[in-house]
């Protein structure tokens, strides 16, 4: 069942009872966040209630602008079963959501399952993006309000857009808030890894959740001697569970012996990343955090587009190849022509010398 938690800190004299729907992943849920800073500075009398899917929740945990958590087990929905056996599932889990009578619900995933999960809630009134903007287009029937969003609108302003229209309020123009909240333990956590670190670091993230968008782990080993000869730099390497052979690649490659790996928790991560002087890593959950966090950061992107999901801060880097034709809109999880994360050392170094600069 799904699982909701009523914060201690609930707002009293309520007016609207606003739910968000993101599911996943971490970059998903972090690009969200500004939206949710928007909607509770915009209407800070409201109940705002976030169905999640409980493997990307940790973020949202301790969320002092959340009323309501909602944590969804969606592990049904990649068992390959049949529309007949998703949906009573999904009732069963939204059974505990629709009880928290939700005035309006707000799909910033653009997917079916995140479109029934608004539906199933109760709302009367959801939102989601038209249909050129979903990914899966059919959702936007189970809507019965939809915002236009222009191309090549960057995911972040493509929520706080969504987000504006569907209630009325107004958004930042410039600055925006990315709201995570760490307790003691977590800034615990990463003050003894930089401990370890000494003077000054960097964060180099070798993983990715498509095999397609990893740029070679030797190279982030190649790397990091770099980062130590000609700047002094400390690399950590920081990855998650199941993850450590890449970081075991990274540290073989790595000549100097100035780097060491790290498992962080999402929260630590975060922490750590406040305090680094650089962060390379490609389009992944912790590069979106390290954003968040507000650290210098260098993105190497190869199927995926910086305009859409890279740095908000117009001062990072992308670092990608505009010397092939086989990039516009891949987004390829396989591929069999992978030339586009082909980027040599000396090129990302260059970049992370800018960034530093």
């Amino acid at each position: 069942m799904a699982k909701w938690k009523y914060a201690a800190f609930v707002n009293y004299n309520l007016s609207l009872k606003i739910l968000i729907v993101k599911l996943g992943s971490i970059g998903d849920v972090v690009h969200t966040l500004p939206a949710l800073a928007a909607i509770r500075a915009a209407l800070p009398n409201a109940e705002i209630g976030w169905a999640v899917d409980e493997r990307s929740a940790e973020i949202l945990r301790g969320n002092r602008l959340i009323d309501y958590l909602i944590e969804i087990d969606t592990s049904f929905l990649r068992d390959g079963k049949n529309l007949g056996k998703i949906l009573p599932e999904l009732r069963k889990q939204a059974l505990d959501l629709r009880k928290l009578s939700f005035d309006i619900a707000l799909d910033f995933q653009g997917l079916f399952k995140s479109a029934m999960i608004a539906k199933l809630s109760g709302a009367k009134i959801r939102y989601g993006f038209s249909k050129e903007a979903l990914r899966e287009p059919a959702s936007r029937f189970l809507m019965n309000g939809t915002v236009e969003i222009q191309p090549q609108t960057h995911i972040v302003r493509k929520n706080l857009l969504l987000a504006a229209k569907a209630l009325e309020i107004q958004i930042p123009d410039n600055s925006l808030v990315f709201p995570i909240f760490t307790n003691n333990g977590q800034k615990m956590e990463a003050g003894r890894i930089i401990e370890q670190a000494g003077r000054g670091f960097a964060i180099l993230n070798p993983a990715g959740g498509w095999v397609t968008k990893l740029w070679d782990a030797e190279k982030y080993g190649q790397l990091a001697d770099r980062l130590w000869e000609q700047r002094g730099l400390i690399s950590i390497i920081t990855t998650g569970p199941g993850e450590e052979s890449l970081a075991k690649k990274v540290l073989d490659s790595c000549r100097t012996g100035k780097a060491f790996a790290v498992q962080p928790s999402l929260k630590g991560f975060f922490e750590l990343a406040k305090h680094t002087k650089v962060y390379i890593g490609g389009d992944t959950g912790p590069t979106h955090l390290a954003i968040a966090a507000g650290a210098p950061v260098v993105g190497v992107f190869g199927p995926t587009e910086w305009w859409r999901n890279g740095s908000t801060n117009p001062g990072d880097i992308c670092v990608e190849r505009i010397d092939i034709d086989c990039r516009a809109d891949c987004h390829r999880r396989t591929c069999s022509n992978w030339i586009c994360m082909d980027i040599g050392v000396e090129t990302v170094f260059n970049a992370v010398q800018r960034r530093l600069e």
